[in-house]
Parts: C-alpha cells; structure tokens; sequence
C-alpha cells in the first residue's frame, strides 16, 4: 500500500513539476515560435475596447425577441472569433423595451476594424411584394438570415455569372415553403442590408430550403458574402451607441499588487501551518504549493483572467488548507486516545471528510449561481473559486494524505 502511495505522489509531483515550468514566463519547453504560450487576459488587465450596440427589434414579435438577441449574440461571437480577437466577450442585456449587446474586445489594437467586421454581418431577409410601381411596399416576413444553414458559391452555366446558393435549417425551409406557397405567381423581394437585391417571380411552391441570389456582384464579392453567411448572418439590424478604448496601465498596476498580495498571502499560510502543526505544516505547505501550481496551470490553459478572477484564486489559496486544519485537528484528538500515528491520520481523515465535504460543496453551488446569473467580471470570479475549490479539494485529501502515508512512521507521537 505505502509502495502504491508513493509511485501516486511521484507521479503527482512530476506533474506539478510539468505545470511549474507551463506557467513559468521563462521557461522553454512550452514556447511556441519566440514566445511562450500566453496567459489569457481580460479586458481589465491588457485594455481594448469596450463597444455597446442597440438592436432594432421594430420588424421581430415580442416572443421572439429574447431568442433573436441570443441569436445575435452567437453571429457576433463567430463574426469577432474570425477577426482574431482572443477570448471575446459578449454579453446580452435588455433594459425595459431596448435589447442591447456588449461586446469586450480585450488586447486589440485596431479597434475600427474589429468594428467594421462585426457591422460588415449580412441582414438577409425575405419581403412581400404588394401594389406596383409608385405604390410598391415590400412586407416583412418571418424568414431571415439566422435560417440559414450553409451558403456556396457558384457560377450560372450560361452566362458564367456569380450566384449564392443557400441552404435553410429545418425551421426556415418550413419557413421558405409557407412563404413561396403564399406568393406563386408573386414577386418576392430579397433584401440584402435594407437594399432590395433581387426580386424573381415564385413560379411554384419551393420545398427543401433551396434559394438562390443572383445579384450583381463580383465573384469576390459572392465570396465574402457566403463566408459572412456561413459566420452567420444577423437576424435583426444593430447599431454601435456607445465606444470605448480602455488603457493598460491601471490594470497592470492592480495585477501586480495582486500578484504580491498572493504570494505574501501564500508565505504567511505556509509560515503559519509550519510554525502550528510542525511536521504536519510541512506537508500541507507542500500540498499547498502543488496546488497553487496546478490550478494556475489550468488557468493558464483555459481561463481568461481578470481582476476579478485572480482575485477568486487568491481567496481559494486561503481556503485550500481550511480542509487541512480540520484533518491535522481531527488527527491530534485520535493521538490523545492512544492510536498509533498512521491509524490516527486515517481516522483524522475519516472524521473531517464530511465537514470538508459539505462546506466545499456549499461554495461549488454558490460560484455555479454566480456564474449563471451574473456579468462577466463576476463570472470571472466565480469560474476560478469554482475550479480552486475543486482542484484544492484534491490537494488536500488526495496530496495531503499521499505525503503522509508515504513519509509518517507508525509511532504514537
């Protein structure tokens, strides 16, 4: 057993060893060309820009208008991800009868861009065609570009002109079926932006969710609408209301006091329990450090830290040997009944799982809830207490008592 425990803990330290030199900013193994792999940085810590939209729901039914917001949401998303901006983030809010879009766009630099290509999104839609020539109105329908499934490029074989075919989803074939049943023998206008682009005659009702647009444009133009299309194509009009370029220097500061906090913070915990619990300390330190380094690796891979954020990291470090404190105490109560050392770490352990498990799973529940419903900054912070607790819930039980099968003599003090 005490062979098994120690070929466990080698293989958990070899892994620390692994994370150490991931988040190290001056290690090697982990470069990728001239740089090493990149910690990801919210909007707070490396500026950028900070862009607020309004959409125009005049033209969407009010039961459809929270599943249309949500749907501009993802086009955005996808929109900003094929610009190159790392780790977005938007966000969906509505304020009485307005619905609006945040969008975080942390470290970019030509920020007009980014704005350009999220306005440049294709509003494609469908309108019928009622009165003629001076008296014409085109009538809004339900069938827009957020139907659509899959966009192509191709050429007419006669006379070699660019066309788009689209392909709808289940929900707007449906959609374009009704709709060219409706019309036969009607004009039905497609509308590209707000401008008319085409308007063909619907000779007969059309099943598959097939159209084709044949307007005049390029074939690069063709192109780069599929692959707008393809991004996805917005299914209400938004305009931008609100700008701003956040600077660095004000986060960088806070980073670093943060950073200091963490590490005087972490020498404090560790002089203490050392100083308190003697041998005992020592291997919570070191359970405490194999911590510290996995959860930062895991952060540095997944996570996009903001003040927030590693401000939930620092207080899970404090937290990470509460669970510690309830075993050692647990563990000095059996020694004073007489049990041998190693029968009194199992049982220490037994006793103070419970407790830890309950309050552990009393946190878990609170970050989900934060996490859920509320805004980014927030989201940030519940997100890594959530990974700390779960990552120091290993580290205490599992780290913690591999150190001491491995290292503790059966003795009674």
């Amino acid at each position: 057993m005490k062979q098994f425990s120690s070929l466990i803990l080698i293989g958990v330290i070899f892994l620390s060893v692994v994370a150490a030199f991931f988040i190290s900013p001056f290690s090697k193994p982990f470069s990728f060309g001239k740089n090493t792999a990149p910690w990801k940085l919210g909007l707070d810590l490396i500026g950028g820009a900070y862009l607020v939209y309004e959409a125009d729901m005049s033209q969407v039914d009010s039961w459809d208008r929270d599943l249309v917001i949500n749907g501009l949401k993802d086009v955005i998303e996808k929109r900003i991800n094929l610009f190159g901006v790392s780790e977005p983030q938007v966000i969906a809010a509505k304020e009485r009868d307005n619905y609006r879009l945040i969008v975080e766009l942390a470290g970019i630099k030509d920020i007009q861009s980014a704005i350009n290509e999220i306005g440049a999104t294709p509003l494609l839609d469908f309108r019928e065609v009622v009165g003629e020539e001076t008296s014409t109105q085109f009538i809004a329908t339900q069938l827009t570009g957020r139907y659509i499934k899959n966009a192509q490029v191709n050429f007419d074989q006669t006379t070699g002109a660019p066309q788009v075919d689209l392909q709808f989803n289940d929900e707007g074939s449906k959609v374009f079926e009704d709709l060219t049943a409706k019309n036969i023998g009607k004009p039905l206008a497609i509308f590209l932006d707000n401008n008319p682009i085409e308007i063909p005659v619907v000779r007969e009702k059309i099943s598959g969710g097939k159209a084709q647009i044949t307007g005049k444009f390029t074939a690069d133009q063709a192109k780069s609408l599929v692959e707008r299309f393809n991004a996805g194509a917005l299914p209400a009009p938004i305009k931008i209301i609100s700008q701003q370029t956040i600077g660095a220097s004000l986060g960088q500061e806070s980073l670093k006091k943060a950073i200091y906090a963490g590490l005087l913070g972490t020498i404090i915990i560790i002089v203490f329990m050392i100083a308190y619990y003697r041998k005992l300390g020592v291997f919570a330190s070191v359970a405490l450090i194999v911590y510290i380094l996995l959860t930062a690796a895991v952060f540095k891979l997944a996570v996009t830290m903001t003040l927030a954020g590693i401000a939930g990291f620092i207080l899970s470090i404090g937290m990470a040997v509460d669970a510690n404190i309830l075993i050692f105490e647990r563990t000095k109560e059996e020694l004073k009944k007489g049990l041998v050392k190693v029968s009194a770490i199992d049982e220490g352990f037994r006793r103070a799982w419970p407790s830890i498990r309950d309050s552990n799973i009393s946190t878990i529940i609170t970050s989900v809830i934060l996490y859920e419903f509320t805004t980014s900054f927030v989201k940030g912070f519940a997100l890594t207490l959530l990974i700390g607790v779960l990552i120091s819930m290993f580290s205490a039980i599992t780290v913690t008592r591999l150190l001491l099968r491995t290292f503790i003599k059966n003795s009674h003090t």
